[in-house]
């Protein structure tokens, strides 16, 4: 199902303040759900264009009017189903332009009773609660309940589903309560008995939810063409400009002399607000338009091609965390993607006199997910991260002879090893800007660890919360922290999945420091600031040596923290190999084990280790590791990576295996804490 983000109640006030652009954002962001929402009206992109266009226009003209006691999603919702209603009036409009089960869908519910239509809209497309859509209708929640089963009930017939469904009446009337699990026990536990001796009411349930489930994914795959809002924002553009040059004409000649003298106050103003507003609409790369609407950089037309590659270089934000370059590779010949690998292909001349030491560029996952990356199947947008500036200016000879092909079908294709070499080069002038730091110097205990948390870092291009992690515990440590979010001027940030790093700088042995990545927010200034945790990454001490004999027969089992552990396998060979495994994970203490072969020839051996493994999530489904890409990962609620079966080969000339020395284990632990801490 399509849910509609939260509703924004501070975007009214912020729409009044700054007019048409907030609207044309708000509408940006909600475009999925308004989109399926319109298409169940029109079913054409031109129209659908024409629609979005008059609905900005109109949220815009009437907001003064709108009165806050209402949900704004809500009300936007009502005259944006206004208009639909309007066009959808025009039968020319009603073509549709898709030739699949989608279009299937949308036929069978332009032939359902308006009423049954549209509360089957709001409710699975729009994703409104049944309150909002009464409010909607001007009907009652029940009524609501009645249209929806009638809806399904008539999208199922014109589906195809047939009509052989004799569900028995008296519970028909209280399934869509039970499937949204709005049943009092009692109800509940008596609908369950009779549908289970009830063979009429198990098909006629079985189906009806059936037709949900084909209604809400095929929805949920409904999405918006990549230029669609590009359009629409040429279309409010080209009015603005057009509605502006009328009333320059009506500007009486006396103004023109007022007009010099206002234009030398209002020159700071007009240097934020247009920008705002010519990046709003100009810059497609909605990363990049954020960072050229605070003036932290500018635009670049720095351009090299090779080999029928075209590399575009279209901006650079520097400050003192490092220098984020913007680019757009072209393939001008097929139709393929590329991306540059800074660790592979990418050279800096003089690196080490302009750019700081100890510091190390960041990662960045290829972002081939995004509507802007798969636009156009031969033009990649992304980013690279290269070491903070020395000085506050500088120009950086970039040298690039080789790009990475991102291969799609491949789960793994941004680390596919296919590659087009060439020659790109380019003088890419930086200009650093300042960062805000502030000293936190406070102390608490996870997991009974000390932890420190010592600066907080305000840059452009990232927000840095410094940490250090008592170490004087052996038996047991934290060996990284993950974060959840942090909160700054009530403005919430999430931390980079891939953004925890070692600070190269350890002056004290005791404690060692890593910084950790939050989205940037752009403020300079703040009083306080709000850390949410999410887990910590725990090694335990925990010793035990278990004697290995390859005579004996395997396997054989042990038990350590709680778990039984096999040893499979103990074969004296070249290599000599040891295995050994757990498969059981529900409620095991460890997810790996620290340990050591320890053999005749005492540690003078060189070994190979090997392993398998399973992700887990929070409510115990297990993931199949070879299938696991970086966005399910991201996806994944309270992952934890269990080692299943962990093996090591002994290399030498027949090397005995004495004993299996297990000096701990690692595990990690979810936590919900959140310290708040005062910057007066």
């Amino acid at each position: 199902m399509i849910i509609p983000a939260k509703n924004n109640s501070v975007l009214p006030a912020m729409a009044r303040k700054k007019g048409l652009e907030s609207i044309v954002n708000w509408f940006e962001q909600h475009q999925r759900s308004f989109y399926a929402l319109g298409w169940s009206y029109l079913k054409n992109q031109q129209h659908m264009e024409e629609l979005f266009f008059r609905a900005i226009l109109k949220v815009h003209k009437e907001l003064p009017g709108f009165k806050s006691n209402l949900l704004f999603e809500t009300w936007v919702s009502t005259i944006f189903i206004h208009i639909c209603r309007e066009l959808s009036l025009d039968k020319s409009l009603l073509a549709s332009e898709e030739s699949d089960y989608r279009q299937k869908l949308f036929h069978a519910l332009d032939q359902l009773k308006e009423h049954e239509r549209e509360v089957l809209v709001f409710t699975y497309i729009k994703g409104l609660s049944m309150d909002e859509t009464a409010h909607l209708l001007q009907v009652s929640v029940e009524q609501v309940k009645e249209l929806l089963y009638l809806g399904i009930h008539s999208l199922r017939k014109e589906m195809g589903y047939g009509e052989n469904y004799k569900g028995c009446k008296e519970y028909q009337k209280i399934y869509m309560d039970y499937l949204e699990r709005k049943l009092d026990r009692p109800r509940k536990i008596d609908c369950e008995m009779h549908i289970y001796h009830c063979q009429d009411c198990q098909e006629d349930l079985a189906s009806f939810q059936e037709v949900i489930l084909n209604f809400t994914e095929t929805i949920e795959d409904f999405s918006v063409p990549a230029d669609f809002m590009v359009n629409v924002k040429e279309r409010i553009t080209e009015r603005e400009n057009h509605r502006q040059q009328k009333n320059n004409k009506r500007k009486r000649m006396g103004l023109i002399a007022a007009s010099v003298f206002a234009l030398s106050i209002c020159a700071g103003f007009f240097t934020g607000a247009f920008s705002k507003l010519y990046y709003t609409w100009t810059e497609e790369d909605q990363e990049l338009r954020a960072f050229l609407q605070e003036d932290l950089g500018e635009r670049l037309k720095l351009e090299a091609e090779s080999n029928g590659v075209k590399i575009k270089i279209k901006s650079a934000i520097a400050d003192d965390v490092q220098t984020l370059i913007f680019y757009e590779i072209e393939d001008t010949k097929e139709n393929n993607q590329y991306m540059i690998n800074i660790d592979n292909g990418v050279f800096i001349e003089d690196e080490r006199e302009i750019m700081m030491a100890n510091t190390y560029p960041r990662f960045f996952l290829p972002d081939i997910e995004s509507d802007f990356n798969n636009k156009e199947k031969n033009i990649y947008h992304g980013k690279i991260s290269l070491r903070p500036l020395k000085p506050d200016k500088g120009t950086i000879k970039l040298k690039i002879n080789k790009v990475m092909k991102l291969i799609r079908e491949s789960s793994d294709s941004y680390f596919n090893l296919e590659q087009e070499e060439g020659e790109w080069n380019f003088e890419i002038p930086v200009t650093k800007q300042p960062s805000t730091e502030y000293a936190l110097d406070e102390e608490i205990e996870i997991e009974g660890v000390p932890v420190r948390l010592d600066k907080l870092i305000l840059a452009p291009t990232a927000t840095i919360l410094q940490y250090g992690i008592n170490n004087e515990q052996p038996e047991k440590r934290i060996d990284i922290i993950n974060f959840n979010n942090l909160e700054v001027n009530h403005k919430i940030v999430k931390a980079d999945l891939y953004g925890n790093s070692y600070v190269h700088a350890q002056p004290d042995i005791n404690w060692s420091k890593f910084q950790a990545h939050f989205e940037p927010l752009f403020d300079k200034e703040t009083k306080e600031v709000k850390v949410q945790f999410d887990s910590v990454y725990l090694s335990i001490e925990d010793h035990k040596s278990i004697e290995l004999d390859a005579s004996r027969e395997y396997p054989q089992t042990f038990e350590y923290a709680g778990s039984t552990i096999s040893i499979d396998k103990v074969e004296i060979g070249q290599p000599t190999t040891v295995i050994f495994s757990n498969h059981e994970i529900k409620n095991r203490a460890y997810e790996s084990l620290h340990f050591n072969i320890v053999t005749n020839e005492g540690e003078n051996n060189s070994m190979e280790g090997d392993y398998e493994g399973v992700l887990v999530d929070k409510n115990g489904k297990e993931y199949d590791m070879n299938k696991i890409t970086p966005k399910i990962y991201a996806e994944m609620e309270h992952p934890r990576h269990f080692f299943t079966v962990q093996s090591m080969k002994i290399h030498g000339n027949k090397v005995i295996p004495q004993s299996l020395d297990i000096t701990g284990y690692s595990t990690t632990k979810y936590l919900d804490d959140v310290v708040r801490i005062s910057l007066d």
